[in-house]
């Protein structure tokens, strides 16, 4: 059989439902080879066979650079978005997943009888954002950004596993920290959390301020800062 990496990677990728990496296809391709040299060792093979044996190992390169594989992948989805198949190719933080075109979601639901997915509020989108950004971050940090209780938002993040606690801050009380999930990458489509886009809204350093702020007690009242004259310290 003629070695064709697109196939290979194609049939690879349908018979796991975990995602595949590049260094997984690498493990196969020198498996491959192991397992070929193993068997003509073992068996008593004639000129003919071994010259068989030969040609087909000649076919597989010993060694596959993650380039060569991306490249293959990259055709493969290709072919997929040609061909309006009803999947798709989708590179998420852990290797790569052959998922159902968002076309036809309704119809797997269907199937499996489970209701639409629920969209987060905007509390909960606002909590996701800055812990994105923010991570790590502690309850008290996002509530002086937003203003108000992230308690529910929090709470729901974990639930969806959207978010984690990373461990405690270096703080008195030693308040919990947060921040995003492989499942939030998945959620926003990306493979990395260097790939959010970046915000030219405000910068981190603003954002440290206004926590500092928020966060800080205000500087003793005297009375010149209230417009009142000093105490006189000779009365």
């Amino acid at each position: 059989m003629e070695f064709n990496l697109r196939k290979i990677l194609k049939a690879l990728l349908f018979s796991t439902s975990e995602p595949l990496a590049i260094k997984d296809v690498q493990t196969v391709i020198t498996r491959f080879h192991r397992m070929r040299s193993e068997e003509m060792e073992q068996a008593d093979a004639t000129e003919e066979d071994q010259a068989l044996f030969d040609d087909v190992l000649s076919q597989v390169p010993t060694m596959l650079t993650a380039t060569q594989i991306r490249d293959a992948l990259e055709a493969l989805n290709n072919e997929l978005l040609d061909t309006d198949e009803p999947y798709r190719l989708h590179e998420g933080p852990n290797g790569f997943r052959i998922i159902v075109s968002p076309d036809y979601s309704d119809w797997v639901r269907l199937l499996r009888e489970e209701p639409r997915p629920q969209r987060l509020s905007a509390a909960a989108m606002e909590t996701l954002a800055i812990v994105a950004y923010r991570q790590p971050v502690t309850r008290a940090d996002i509530e002086a950004i937003r203003g108000v209780s992230s308690d529910s938002g929090l709470n729901k993040l974990l639930e969806r596993e959207l978010i984690q606690v990373l461990g405690r801050a270096d703080l008195p009380g030693r308040p919990l920290e947060y921040g995003t999930t492989s499942t939030f990458l998945e959620f926003c489509g990306l493979k990395s959390i260097e790939e959010l886009p970046a915000s030219d809204v405000i910068s981190p350093n603003q954002i440290t301020e206004w926590i500092r702020k928020a966060t800080m007690p205000e500087d003793e009242v005297t009375e010149t800062s209230v417009g009142l004259p000093p105490a006189d310290l000779n009365a």
